[in-house]
């Protein structure tokens, strides 16, 4: 009976292939995999900051808009590129700030202008200067804005935080647009103007417009007097974002004792606000330039006071309570910002890379130990494939055959590459396959002595 004979047994192609190619084929997926997460974890926890922010200050000859071009010359020193955007005052840059189709980053906004709804959207690096309101009037000893009931009060032009908090304290003492007090859209010099010229009763001045200068000229004028606030306390109860504060006697003229009294004021705060998705590094940045720009002493302030992490309006933002509390952390007061924020981002990779890099430890051994031993496991599978056709073999063609198989497994042997680690599988190979080679010498002279 003839029997079919076996085909020749497959033998791995990969087997002069050296170490190099296992470790690649074996730690290659992971390397990937890790690359991927990292990529992942960069991209969404811990993006690299901008290189450049904008931010919307005031009218070009405002304070506000030459505050915001010394952010720009301080930041410029780390790289960071900062836009200036003229406004009309800190109503427009609110209003850019809450609009998410204007490319704001951040702006100087004045305390009492927002909405509870509009001041949780967004949130605040801190308060950075005194705006006081400083209400100068013909006449003397006036102590409430509701004496000033049908006079005519410049209150500050259109779109401007003075005439917003104007209007709001004023209607606390019962006065409204619309009544018999007329209400005049002028502020700073042209209000003064007014006022001295007696075509306005009253004028509120605040920021740009109260300069020491404007102030010093109104009180030499015979007649025209400057408002105290003696219910500046009540005033702070009923609205949280003023504050009160002196003009102590001298402040303005030493030599002539100007103001000759405390004169006690209410003041809303300017607040460096942005929105919420601020970098924390550049937080850091704005506020170490906010105390750069005021942190000195001034007529309204002492050294040091500003900025303050105090929360008036808006919510102060968890990173500027971090910096407040402990300032910079150990990586940007020794490092240069840019390799002080690749260090800090690296930092934030260590629970992903640790996530990934333990459990390869185990695993990357294991699969090259699988990878090697399996290239020898392979030629048993020929070699079992020679061992049963020995038990059926029914002639010297087909014994000749299996050991040309054997011969054949031998030659690839030889030109096998292993780590030293792994010869033993090898040379173990080596006698089972002298061991298949003997079984069917056995065969052959069974079936002589049989003949």
């Amino acid at each position: 009976m003839t029997r079919d004979r076996m085909q020749r047994p497959h033998l791995p192609q990969d087997h002069a292939k050296g170490v190099l190619h296992d470790l690649t084929w074996t730690v290659g997926p992971v390397l990937l995999a890790f690359a991927l997460a990292t990529a992942l974890v960069i991209w969404l926890v811990d993006p690299a900051p901008p290189k450049t922010i904008t931010m919307s200050a005031g009218q070009p000859d405002s304070s506000l808009y030459q505050t915001a071009q010394e952010y720009a010359k301080i930041l410029a020193r780390n790289g960071i590129t900062l836009k200036v955007l003229p406004s009309d005052g800190s109503v427009q840059n609110l209003e850019r700030l809450l609009d998410p189709k204007q490319k704001i980053d951040l702006a100087l906004v004045q305390g009492g202008i927002a909405t509870k709804e509009q001041a949780s959207s967004l949130m605040s690096l801190g308060s950075v200067a005194y705006v006081p309101i400083v209400v100068f009037y013909r006449g003397k000893g006036l102590t409430l804005l509701s004496q000033l009931e049908g006079k005519r009060i410049a209150i500050g032009r259109e779109g401007s935080g003075t005439r917003t908090l104007s209007l709001k304290l004023l209607e606390a003492n019962g006065i409204t647009p619309g009544g018999s007090t007329q209400l005049l859209p002028t502020d700073g010099l042209q209000a003064a103007t007014e006022l001295v010229s007696n075509e306005a009763d009253a004028v509120f001045l605040s920021g740009d417009s109260a300069t020491r200068g404007l102030m010093l000229r109104l009180l030499k004028v015979p007649g025209i007097s400057v408002m105290d606030f003696n219910e500046a306390s009540a005033y702070t109860r009923l609205f949280p974002y003023l504050d009160d504060i002196e003009l102590p006697p001298g402040v303005l003229d030493l030599g002539r004792r100007i103001p000759p009294a405390t004169v006690h004021l209410i003041s809303p705060t300017v607040e460096l606000v942005a929105r919420t998705n601020l970098h924390p590094a550049l937080s850091d940045l704005l506020i170490e330039a906010a105390q750069e720009v005021h942190g000195t002493a001034g007529l309204l302030q002492r050294a040091g006071q500003f900025p303050s992490p105090v929360a008036h309006e808006f919510p102060i933002s968890e990173d500027a309570s971090r910096y407040y509390r402990s300032g910079k952390s150990f990586l940007y007061r020794t490092l240069p910002f840019w390799l002080a924020n690749i260090a800090d981002r690296a930092l934030v990779l260590l629970l992903p890379v640790a996530v990934l890099v333990f459990p390869a430890l185990r695993v990357v051994p294991a699969l090259y130990r699988w990878r090697v031993r399996s290239r020898i496991y392979r030629y048993y599978g020929a070699l079992i494939a020679i061992e049963r056709g020995a038990m059926h073999m029914s002639s010297d063609e087909e014994r000749r055959a299996l050991l040309v198989e054997l011969d054949h497994i031998e030659e690839s042997l030889d030109t096998l590459k292993l780590p030293l680690a792994y010869t033993d599988a090898l040379y173990v190979l080596r006698e089972h396959i002298g061991f298949v080679r003997s079984r069917l010498s056995g065969s052959v002279r069974r079936e002589h002595s049989t003949v």
